[in-house]
């Protein structure tokens, strides 16, 4: 996950028309224009990484694109592009699936409320927000996560990060993402911090109690 942090509040778009960020428009593609845009979004990708992340969390350009494609081939991948005269930034990612799959490796029982939205198909992982910095408009990751989630009429994102990665933390947290505990992967060896944000009244309704207290438990 690459992120960067923005100030003040999101403008949430309509139906399938692009909408305006100052003088950025965002615009959704499907899967076979996500693949056309494959070596634009590698440079993207590359000077995203250049400014918000350190050297060691940073793929290398084939890499990336190698997790890209796989995503790409997942049953309802979806991405949201931010444009001006060319591309500055997008988000991609796909429905997490009922049978919790996802969920592998968390250690420790999935928090009651996450469980529940996953299972009823309202949770989608994102994947990737990579924004290139635009001085017209600070905040263009923020609104691309936001139209991303509710296209999908999503009632919770989620996202996984490695721990050691503090910078991409650091910009999730500040856009209300909460930490719900950590995920063992193959492509971390440090571990993977899990984030989630909560989207519309589904998410609010949430069950109290400890399972509450579980959606925003923070690293010690």
């Amino acid at each position: 996950m690459t992120a960067r942090a923005g100030q003040g509040q999101p403008r949430k778009p309509g139906g399938g028309e692009s909408s305006t960020m100052g003088a950025v428009r965002l615009r959704r593609v499907n899967r076979w224009q996500a693949q056309d845009l494959a070596g634009e979004l590698v440079d993207l990708y590359r000077d995203s990484r250049e400014t918000s992340a350190p050297e060691a969390y940073r793929l290398s350009g084939q890499d990336f694109l190698h997790r890209l494609t796989g995503d790409i081939r997942r049953p309802g991948f979806a991405m949201v592009i931010a444009e001006t005269d060319g591309l500055v930034g997008c988000a991609f990612g796909f429905p997490v699936r009922s049978d919790s799959f996802w969920w592998f490796g968390f250690d420790g029982p999935v928090p009651t409320g996450v469980e529940q939205l996953t299972e009823s198909g309202g949770v989608f992982a994102i994947t990737d927000i990579l924004v290139r910095p635009h001085p017209g408009d600070q905040e263009p990751a923020r609104r691309l996560q936001e139209r991303l989630l509710t296209d999908h009429r999503a009632a919770l994102g989620a996202t996984s990060v490695d721990q050691a990665d503090h910078p991409t933390l650091a910009a999730l947290r500040s856009w209300g993402w909460l930490d719900v505990g950590e995920i063992s992967r193959p492509i971390s060896a440090t571990g993977l911090r899990v984030l989630v944000l909560p989207v519309g009244e589904r998410a609010v309704a949430r069950p109290e109690g400890q399972a509450h207290r579980a959606w925003t438990r923070w690293p010690g």
